[in-house]
């Protein structure tokens, strides 16, 4: 586990959390909710990286402002939704992929993201050619591009009762990707998967968590 710096394709450099063995045979790119690389990341990487994986959590808002890690209140919501709109979505694109070519060489790469994140993993799987596996948990920006057209196999994980993806987004996605692995959580809000949040469903959160190690386990062998 450590810190790195990246250095994307236009020369911008980023910050990068790092967890998991340096020889691993499977490899991930982890993306971040609005906000930040945060301690809840970190986590994240940290679960991933105990079963087995190299993982990479880069610091997306390093693109705005370097050092970023928020909590969970109304003024962070505010405050990581201005700072995400201030990233264009390709430069994104050039950090995760920065991050990726970081993995350790040989290993088959996949991306999971959240929130966010969940919309990055899903450009990563529709906008590169990086990535043999993609995983979107609650991302709300897939809905708008839900006729890209994947590269590698994607799983979605969405909350019905989530306020800010309605189910017919949701919906919208699963028409459109008949190919794609969609789950709804009965119940469950946006950030279900997130253990300091208000909306964190433990049995929800540990069911997405098993089915996206099964889709991982089956595409990055």
């Amino acid at each position: 586990m450590g810190n790195i710096t990246l250095t994307a394709a236009d020369g911008h450099q980023l910050a990068a959390y790092t967890a998991g063995p340096a020889d691993a045979r499977r490899a991930l790119v982890v993306v971040q909710e609005i906000f930040g690389a945060n301690r809840h990341m970190r986590r994240v990487a940290d679960a991933f990286a105990a079963e087995g994986y190299a993982v990479i959590l880069p610091a997306l808002f390093d693109r705005t402002e370097r050092g970023v890690e928020l909590g969970y209140d109304a003024a962070d919501v505010a405050r990581g939704r201005d700072l995400r709109g201030t990233i264009e979505a390709g430069r994104t694109l050039l950090d995760i992929l920065a991050a990726a070519a970081a993995l350790p060489a040989g290993a088959k790469r996949g991306i999971v993201g959240y929130c966010w994140g969940g919309t990055v993993a899903w450009h990563g799987a529709t906008r590169s050619a990086a990535f043999s596996a993609s995983v979107g948990w609650y991302g709300g920006g897939i809905a708008a591009a839900k006729n890209e057209v994947a590269g590698c196999p994607v799983q979605l994980h969405f909350g019905e009762t989530d306020a800010s993806i309605p189910l017919a987004d949701v919906e919208a996605i699963r028409a459109a990707q008949p190919g794609v692995e969609i789950f709804v959580y009965a119940g469950a809000g946006h950030g279900f998967g997130c253990e300091e949040r208000g909306s964190y469903v433990p049995a929800d959160a540990a069911t997405a968590q098993v089915r996206t190690l099964e889709f991982l386990g089956k595409h990055l062998a």
